[in-house]
């Protein structure tokens, strides 16, 4: 089991404590507008799909652009990125509270504007959450998580309930205002921080090849797809009461944007004791039984309120399903942070939110339709079954435990001299390691070869096969091939401590009197009419 910091000694550290303070700024304002645009939605529209869609507009970018931000967050300064991000979003959210002072606003422009606002959220986050492992210890990772979703959680105690009162006194273009004030302290706490980032030795990758290379890690790293699907069906269904509860307020408890603010708070109090609780949960229970229980909880919450018609029980209910999502959500994020090491890290969290709020923007939309179709009840009614099916998925997907893998990098790969004149996008390399083998080691050695195979293709080998010799059954030859000698250096630059007891495995069953042999080939697949990669000139005089 990993270690776990105590949660609250982290505001110890000045450079999270600022950022953390910073952040609960920005989401006090976000949350505002969230409550304005909602409610304004109403106002413009009787459809309930198109209410239920101002949630699907902002988490659909998240979904549709996590990937490339995570790439930005993995090739470029983090820092430079957020505030990127977070001036883009001052930049919308003042045109937009400039709309609604001008009366200008319709339903397709407000949620064009709240699409706009995801787009900037989606470019921030997997940098701010790829952050936290630049700013505290790997030991403080899951407090730091914790810490982050109990501060916008601690908002959304306040912060809807501040929204109904702004909406309701001053109108949704007053919340569009207090938005724009809040990303203030967030862009000024990121211009003064200034991280250290590790010396770059080899050049950016290019933008198709960190896709793919994030696309590949994830597709050979199962723990992180039982993390991806089971996000993506808490997303799908939990979302059900974000979506739909402006509708349980207007039409089945018919109340005002001050009590959908309050209960809105109800949830963010609920969240506030889920982190709280995080830490208690973790070090009692196996991973996938607290995933289950917050499903399971979760989809009791949703039934009490389709049925309630009264604003204490939907309370109460509301206090579960934040205690809940909290719990899930954070659990999941934690679980990616501790076994992705970090050069992939931001792609790998970005493939996580793709999965949550990709089940969010689904979930909103579906719960919108069938809400307008059969009822709010029935949808939330609906949901809830779907989270009971996302606990029963854990018989078959279960949620790993935290492992103490040292995700750190290996840094035992020396360049060797070359005697061919390459250079860095020379290529394609092939490599081919000679191993020999006694027969009473064969099942040992295909069994340490299988978790090599998936080591070498989730760190960007192509092509890779596994030969045994006709004549001398003894000999087995591994090969595989990358693009250029430049990912060749980087394929060894990916590999990490954990990584090493595969290589070890390998070479003790290794039964020649010299380590296993490694043949570095540049592939020509037609015999060029000159030599077209010239001897070094001093290897080359030697020779003379």
């Amino acid at each position: 089991m990993a270690t776990h910091a105590p949660t609250l000694t982290l505001f110890r550290n000045p450079t999270f404590r600022t950022l953390w303070v910073a952040a609960l700024a920005s989401n006090f304002g976000g949350l505002v507008q969230a409550v304005g645009a909602a409610w304004m939605m109403t106002s413009l529209t009787t459809s309930e799909s198109m209410v239920a869609l101002v949630q699907s507009s902002v988490t659909l970018p998240i979904m549709v652009l996590s990937l490339l931000a995570g790439v930005f967050a993995d090739s470029y300064d983090r820092r430079r990125v957020m505030l990127v991000a977070q001036g883009f979003m001052l930049a919308v959210s003042i045109l937009l509270a400039f709309m609604a002072f001008q009366n200008l606003l319709t339903p397709a422009l407000l949620l064009t504007f709240t699409f706009l606002i995801g787009c900037g959220t989606a470019l921030h986050n997997p940098s701010w959450q790829a952050s936290m492992g630049d700013i505290v210890s790997r030991d403080e990772l899951s407090a730091a998580v914790s810490l982050n979703s109990m501060g916008f959680n601690l908002m959304r105690c306040v912060g809807p309930a501040a929204g109904g009162l702004i909406v309701a006194a001053a109108g949704a273009a007053v919340a569009f205002t207090v938005n724009a004030f809040s990303y203030v302290a967030i862009i000024s706490a990121l211009w003064n921080w200034h991280p250290t980032y590790p010396e770059r030795r080899l050049p950016r990758e290019p933008l198709g090849g960190a896709f793919s290379a994030g696309l590949r890690y994830a597709a050979m790293s199962p723990n992180l797809l039982k993390v991806i699907l089971r996000a993506f069906l808490f997303g799908l269904s939990a979302v059900a009461v974000l979506a739909l509860l402006p509708l349980v307020v207007r039409n089945v408890l018919g109340g005002s944007a001050i009590v959908y603010g309050v209960l809105l708070g109800c949830f963010g109090v609920g969240a506030v004791a889920g982190a709280l609780l995080n830490a208690r949960l973790r070090a009692r229970f196996r991973n996938e039984i607290i995933t289950r229980a917050a499903f399971v909880a979760f989809a009791g919450s949703n039934v009490t309120l389709a049925l309630s018609t009264h604003y204490l029980p939907s309370a109460v209910a509301l206090l579960l399903a934040g205690a809940s999502w909290v719990i899930a959500l954070s659990l999941f994020n934690t679980t990616v942070q501790l076994s992705t090491p970090r050069w992939v890290l931001g792609r790998a969290l970005a493939l996580y939110q793709t999965g949550v709020f990709g089940g969010m923007a689904g979930g909103s939309w579906l719960w919108g339709i069938m809400a307008e179709a059969y009822g709010v009840g029935m949808a939330m009614l609906a949901s809830s079954v779907v989270l009971a099916l996302g606990a029963l998925a854990g018989r078959f997907v279960p949620l790993p435990n935290f492992e103490n893998l040292d995700l750190d990098p290996l840094n035992m790969f020396q360049e060797p001299p070359l005697q061919l004149d390459l250079r860095q996008r020379s290529g394609p390399i092939m490599i081919l390691i000679d191993y020999e083998i006694a027969q009473q080691d064969v099942p040992a050695f295909l069994e340490a070869m299988h978790d090599r195979r998936r080591i070498r293709i989730r760190d960007g080998a192509q092509q890779w096969t596994l030969m045994r010799d006709l004549e001398n059954p003894d000999i087995w030859t591994e090969t595989y091939h990358v693009p250029t000698w430049v990912e060749y250096v980087r394929h060894h630059e990916r590999r990490t401590k954990a990584d090493a007891d595969s290589h070890a495995r390998l070479v003790r069953l290794h039964r020649g009197t010299e380590p296993p042999k490694v043949h570095r080939m540049i592939e020509r697949q037609a015999v060029p009419l000159k030599d077209d990669i010239p001897l070094k000139s001093d290897f080359g005089s030697q020779m003379r």
